[in-house]
């Protein structure tokens, strides 16, 4: 998938300054109707001089057209703007232990296309990129050829941690010891001939959740053949001063309780996929539970929501579970309002969408992708 022009996306990602994502977060919310060059500069506090050149850069490089003209208010009629959807897109890859998904988002966050694999994470790193980048080019060529293809951004990938996302480095997947140190972002890249960002898959999944419907401050619980946690604190996700935050599944909870992959004993990971193993969903729901309490307790969050295929395989009882244990701490601790669990949107590719997020959201200023 080489790329041997510049194209729009290739402009679009250097456009990462505070006054361009501004103007283009207000394109994108105002949607197909678009908005004026006046209603630009009113609502960022830019001069309309700023405002002119930034949207004139952007009807340049095809992302900006207009929309036509508003109604007149007694002056001469404006000419509004909106935002070209499919001038931009980007590649969203969760990389699951056993599988693989793919979503090409457009610059609106909306789905193009979607794109399923079988993975082996243990069939080592050569295998799994080659796997990966093969996917992806089948996914972009949905686009065809030409401009269209290169409006490709670039590739958001997430995927089990701990992980450094600065340098794009995997640190331990449990399980997998051959992954340590290994330079994914760098080696995908060279292989597309695209940007990669990387990043931890419950960071991605707390990031599309964050830029969607979901605001303030929550935890995002993914129990699937592992167990994580994405947080998002005050609108942005945090990941910690070493990149280690939301290891949510390796607290312990039981001491000198069952093995762990980790090496430790007792974890919240293994009690819940040792009691899910067993068919007790009730008792894992429990353990989770005390899990969510006790990030409850160390946070103050505003609420917690359940992902990932394990809760997808019987929602009502995790969901229902997790929230017996929070309602239980609330009124221990007299509390009037428990922090409310409820099952996170966006099904199956959430994780996938967030990992295109992490290209998308810093463009439009959006909750620190």
């Amino acid at each position: 998938m080489n790329r041997t022009n510049a194209g729009a996306g290739v402009n679009l990602l250097a456009l990462r300054s505070h006054n361009a994502a501004l103007v283009l977060e207000l394109l994108r919310l105002a949607g197909p109707p678009g908005i004026t060059r006046l209603e630009l500069a009113e609502r960022t506090g830019l001069t309309p001089q700023a405002v002119s050149k930034i949207t004139a850069r952007l009807r340049s490089d095809g992302l900006v057209t207009e929309a036509g003209r508003q109604a007149s208010t007694g002056g001469k009629p404006r000419t509004a703007l909106r935002l070209v959807p499919g001038a931009g897109h980007a590649v969203g890859v969760h990389l699951d232990r056993d599988e693989m998904r793919l979503v090409l988002l457009d610059l609106t966050g909306a789905a193009v296309a979607e794109r399923r694999a079988a993975l082996d994470l243990g069939a080592g790193a050569a295998a799994v990129v080659g796997t990966a980048a093969r996917e992806v080019g089948a996914l972009a060529g949905v686009l065809g050829e030409g401009a269209a293809r290169s409006s490709v951004l670039g590739v958001g990938v997430a995927m089990p941690g701990p992980l450094d996302h600065v340098h794009g480095v995997l640190q331990r997947v449990t399980g997998f010891p051959e992954w340590d140190g290994f330079p994914l972002r760098d080696a995908l890249a060279r292989r597309l001939d695209l940007p990669v960002v990387l990043d931890k898959d419950t960071n991605a999944a707390a990031l599309g959740l964050a830029v969607g419907s979901e605001g303030g401050s929550f935890a995002y619980l993914h129990l699937g053949t592992g167990l994580g946690a994405g947080l998002v604190l005050n609108g942005a996700v945090h990941r910690g001063a070493r990149t280690g935050a939301g290891e949510f599944g390796h607290q312990v909870v039981q001491l000198d309780g069952p093995p762990c992959g980790c090496g430790g004993r007792g974890c919240v990971e293994a009690l819940c996929l040792g009691a899910v193993a067993r068919g007790a969903v009730d008792e894992a729901a429990r353990v989770l539970g005390t899990g969510a309490a006790n990030l409850v307790a160390l946070l103050d969050i505003d609420l917690v929501l359940l992902g990932g295929r394990t809760v997808a395989s019987d929602p009502d009882r995790f969901v229902r579970g997790v929230g017996t244990v929070l309602d239980a701490r609330a009124r221990r601790e007299g509390v009037c309002s428990p922090v409310p669990v409820r099952l996170a949107p966006g099904g199956p590719h959430l994780v996938a969408e967030g990992a295109a997020q992490l290209l998308l959201a810093p463009l439009f200023g959006r909750a620190e992708g």
